[in-house]
């Protein structure tokens, strides 16, 4: 069966536009490339950035991250890690510059976001490593930009919102930095989706932009040689998190058709089950990516709960 009359007509032509990448049959540099060409269609940032190069605390190479300032910032206001998306495989935070943007203006606060290395080149825990590191080096900045260390965001969207997740497990488990929220932005969460021990079987999901297929090698290429079978495996995949207790509250948004629709859900029930606060939105009609199409009704009104929820989970302690 074909999803497309399920998807809403105001998206739909997103379909035609980025027609399903088959990942295996292309040099990973071409693939980049051709994702830099569709990061181009979006309006350009409200904000430019400042670029700022921070060490690992894990021993790796330096990391860019860039810095996001808002010309009018909330006194006792926090500030958010943004983490760019692209199937652990591409993107980049230097190219990806409209949604960091947009979240420093709606929520008044500083927005770093970092230019974590990518798989294959760089497997597990290379970019949980460098997300953490820019964590560190967020949380130290508090004096010098003006924000309340206790009111650091972690938000990304698909793979960026999966390494969002994961970095909030990471941050718990390793002792901070203190996190107060996850703005989650269908999250790539579950290594298992799409795969032979996929614990889901949804027919309406995941047939456009980002496939089973696409999952298979983004995960496969994150995993490396790694067995995911030791304490850190809710780093690598935060849907394998045993305990998902004294996790910051999260917002996820999802589309019903997305490939990650069933994880998102799962995962917040789980966060649920766990005592964690969760506010879940499920758009009717909706693919992966949907959120990027200028005009389209549905993309602004989850637009418009993703910036609402990012200045609610940033907004001074007492507000």
């Amino acid at each position: 069966m074909t999803t497309r009359p399920l998807v809403d007509k105001q998206i739909a032509p997103l379909l035609d536009m980025f027609p399903p990448v088959d990942l295996e049959s292309a040099p990973i540099a071409e693939l980049r490339e051709q994702a830099g060409r569709a990061y181009a269609i979006m309006p350009p940032p409200a904000i430019l950035p400042e670029e700022v190069v921070i060490p690992s605390v894990h021993g790796g190479p330096d990391i860019a991250v860039y810095l996001y300032r808002p010309t009018e910032t909330r006194p006792g206001g926090g500030a958010i890690l943004h983490i760019h998306g692209g199937g652990m495989v591409m993107g980049s935070a230097k190219q990806i510059q409209t949604s960091p943007a947009m979240l420093a203006v709606a929520a008044g606060v500083p927005v770093a976001s970092v230019e974590y290395r990518l798989a294959p080149e760089h497997p597990f825990p290379a970019p949980q490593e460098d997300c953490h590191s820019a964590l560190v080096w967020l949380a130290g900045q508090a004096g010098a930009l003006g924000f309340d260390v206790s009111r650091i965001v972690v938000a990304g969207e698909s793979a960026g919102g999966g390494l969002a997740a994961a970095l909030a497990v990471m941050a718990r488990d390793l002792g901070g930095p203190a996190i107060a929220g996850q703005l989650l932005t269908y999250p790539m969460l579950d290594h298992r989706t799409g795969s032979d021990a996929c614990p889901y079987s949804n027919p309406t999901t995941g047939e456009f932009i980002w496939t089973r297929a696409s999952n298979r090698f983004g995960w496969r290429a994150l995993q490396g040689d790694y067995a995911a079978a030791d304490d850190r495996r809710g780093w690598f995949s935060s849907s394998l998190t045993d305990d998902l207790a004294n996790l910051p509250p999260a917002y996820i948004a999802t589309g019903s058709l997305d490939l990650f629709f069933d994880e998102n859900l799962d995962y917040a029930r789980r966060l649920t089950a766990a005592g964690v606060p969760v506010e879940l939105h499920s758009y009717a009609g909706a693919i992966h990516a949907f959120n990027a199409v200028p005009g389209a009704a549905i993309a602004e009104r989850c637009n418009a709960g993703l910036m609402a929820a990012a200045a609610a989970m940033t907004a001074p302690s007492g507000e």
